[in-house]
Formats: structure tokens, C-alpha cells, sequence
């Protein structure tokens, strides 16, 4: 089963009866752009996935002048993002300020909880990564499969650090692994913490037995021999150093997790505001610092935007739903 993995965009070709690039056409808006700073919120603490592309982002726009006024890096970590949800909504129809995250929207959406994606604006998926779940090198679990018979036999087992909320990404890769195998996931200890540094700390420490968090957050710890990874969420093996690290496919657990980097705006964007951002944002993921990043980080080229990027959020929230119930976290109806 796969869930939460991003798609990749299809390029059309454009017949005869297509307009020209830039050319007017009637009751079209004069075009937009940012005219004070912008924020880039990011959901959780700093040092966390998001809030480092945040202000890798934010360097790009003012080393390539792609926008032309100031940026900065605004943390507003809390409830699944709830808090920059939240901030965001209260903004209607300003372009000036953005949300970089997982897509902790479409979970709150699911769940009930505060603000969620239908009520701001989806704009763009940036770029995804998989998780890698990881436990000490000294545990007793030597690999995936290992862990989930031993959860079978008592879905207590282990402790699970999540960060940084309940049903996101790093939650979904081992509840989705337990689902699959017939295990009930709301069973399972799991500890949430604000950042995924927060948790590797606490695994490392001895007070969590197993943290799934993006695979870049575990290069490290995995080449210091901190930590052994037992399973990563993608479809096939990665390469380069997590090359010996197999997927819960290749243990017989069919779970295919991908933590997605959407950013989201305010309710209200009229099509001038959203175009500008659509354009300026995959300007930004064309650069040579940003692919060098993905690649630094392990993370997929999944750029995606408009209507096509619209339907991919609907489609997560219908494949989510399911195992958020399962998990006992969605909104009862």
C-alpha cells in the first residue's frame, strides 16, 4: 500500500490552438508581486527539515532575485502545524506570507483539529523524502520484519518517537507497516516530540526503543554507528549511503511512506497572487543550490502545482483517511 508518495508531474504538449506565452487576454488580472517582506512559516522548531529548506528557500530568492522584497523564517510549531494553520487563515487574501511543511493540513483536515487544507491555499509540493525507521545499534530488534513480529505478539513492544505530531509522515511509516501486517496501530506506545532532533535525542537516549523520521535526519547518527536503520518507506532501495538499508517491501510489509514538502498560503489568493508563487516557487526548485540540496538530503525532484498538485492533495486526504481512523485520530462524522 502506498501513501502519502508524491507524483510526479506530466508534462502536455501544447497544440496550435494554445495562446502565447504572456499574451493578453481579455478580464486577465495585472500581474502580481510581493510589494513588503515575506514569511516563511515553518511548523516546527528551528534546525527541524522544514525550517532548513525554509532558509534555504529564503537564501535562493535573494541570491537569484527571484522575489523582490525580503524574506524571513518565521517558527510557529504546535499542533501538527495547527498554530502556522492557524496564522495563516487569519490572513485572508495576503500574499505575503507562506507556510513550508509536511502535509500536516490534510491530517488536521481528517482529524478535525483546527485549521486544515480546505480552508487555505495549496500551492506547491516542493520536493518529497522517505522515512527511515531506526532504533540504537545496540537494540534487540535487528531488522523490520524482526520489529513487527515482535509487535504482533504485543503491539507494546516498543516505545515510538514521533515527530512532531500524531498521524503525519513519521507516524504513518510504522502504523502503516503495523496496519498492513494486522496489527492495530492505536495500540502502540508512541511519544511525540517538537522536532525530529528532539526524538532522535530521545532514542539515542534509551527512553524511545524506535524513531521513524525523514532519511536525511539519519545520516549522521547511521554513519557514526549511532543508530542501525531497519527499514526505509520508499518503494525500492536508496542509494549511496542508505543503499544497505532495506524497504518494509523487501521485509514482506507492504508500506510505502514519502514525507512531502508543500507550501501553503492563506484563503483568498487571487489567480494573479497564486500565479506569481506557482512561477517564483518552481523558478526556485530549477536552481543548482536547491538540487544539490535534494540530493544532499535524499530527497525526490516531485515539484508539482495548480490543479494537478490540487488533485494529488484530495487523493492524500482520501488515502489518509482510512488509516487515520484506523489510528483512532480521525473526526468522528
Amino acid at each position: 500500500m502506498r501513501i502519502a508518495n508524491g507524483w510526479r508531474p506530466i508534462a502536455m504538449a501544447c497544440g496550435a490552438g494554445c495562446l502565447l506565452a504572456g499574451a493578453p487576454t481579455a478580464g486577465a488580472q495585472p500581474a502580481w508581486k510581493p510589494e513588503k517582506p515575506v514569511e516563511i512559516i515553518v511548523t516546527c522548531q528551528p534546525g527541524c527539515g522544514p525550517d532548513i529548506a525554509a532558509r534555504l528557500i529564503q537564501r535562493i530568492w535573494q541570491e537569484q532575485r527571484i522575489v523582490g522584497t525580503p524574506s524571513v523564517v518565521v517558527n510557529k510549531p504546535g499542533g501538527g502545524g495547527a498554530v502556522a494553520y492557524g496564522y495563516l487563515n487569519q490572513r485572508p487574501g495576503d500574499g505575503h506570507a507562506l507556510v513550508l511543511s509536511g502535509a500536516g493540513a490534510v491530517v488536521n483536515t481528517i482529524m478535525g483539529r483546527g485549521t486544515g487544507h480546505r480552508d487555505l491555499t495549496p500551492l506547491a509540493m516542493m520536493a518529497a523524502e522517505y522515512v527511515g525507521v531506526a532504533v540504537r545499534a545496540d537494540s534487540a530488534f535487528r531488522s523490520g520484519r524482526h520489529l513487527i513480529d515482535a509487535l504482533k505478539k504485543d503491539p507494546q513492544a516498543a516505545a515510538f518517537g514521533v515527530a512532531n505530531s500524531l498521524g503525519n509522515a513519521n507516524h504513518q511509516a510504522v502504523a502503516l507497516a503495523m496496519k498492513v501486517e494486522g496489527i492495530a496501530p492505536a495500540r502502540a506506545k508512541t511519544v511525540v516530540f517538537q522536532s525530529g532532533a528532539n526524538a532522535i535525542a530521545a532514542l539515542l537516549g534509551g527512553h524511545v526503543q524506535v524513531v521513524p523520521a525523514s532519511v536525511g535526519l539519519w545520516a549522521g547518527p547511521h554513519k557514526t554507528g549511532q543508530v542501525r536503520l531497519v527499514a526505509v518507506t520508499s518503494p525500492k532501495r536508496m542509494g549511496g549511503e542508505f543503499a544497505e538499508v532495506p524497504t518494509w517491501r523487501e521485509q514482506g510489509v507492504d508500506a510505502v511512506v514519502s514525507v512531502w514538502r508543500m507550501i501553503t498560503a492563506p484563503p483568498g489568493l487571487t489567480p494573479a497572487q497564486s500565479a506569481f508563487w506557482r512561477d517564483a516557487l518552481r523558478r526556485t526548485t530549477e536552481t543548482p543550490e536547491w538540487k544539490r540540496d535534494l540530493e544532499k538530503n535524499h530527497q525526490a525532484d516531485e515539484f508539482m502545482a495548480g490543479p494537478e498538485f490540487e488533485r494529488a492533495v484530495e487523493t492524500l486526504h482520501a488515502q489518509l483517511k482510512g488509516l487515520l481512523t484506523e489510528l483512532e485520530l480521525a473526526k468522528r462524522p
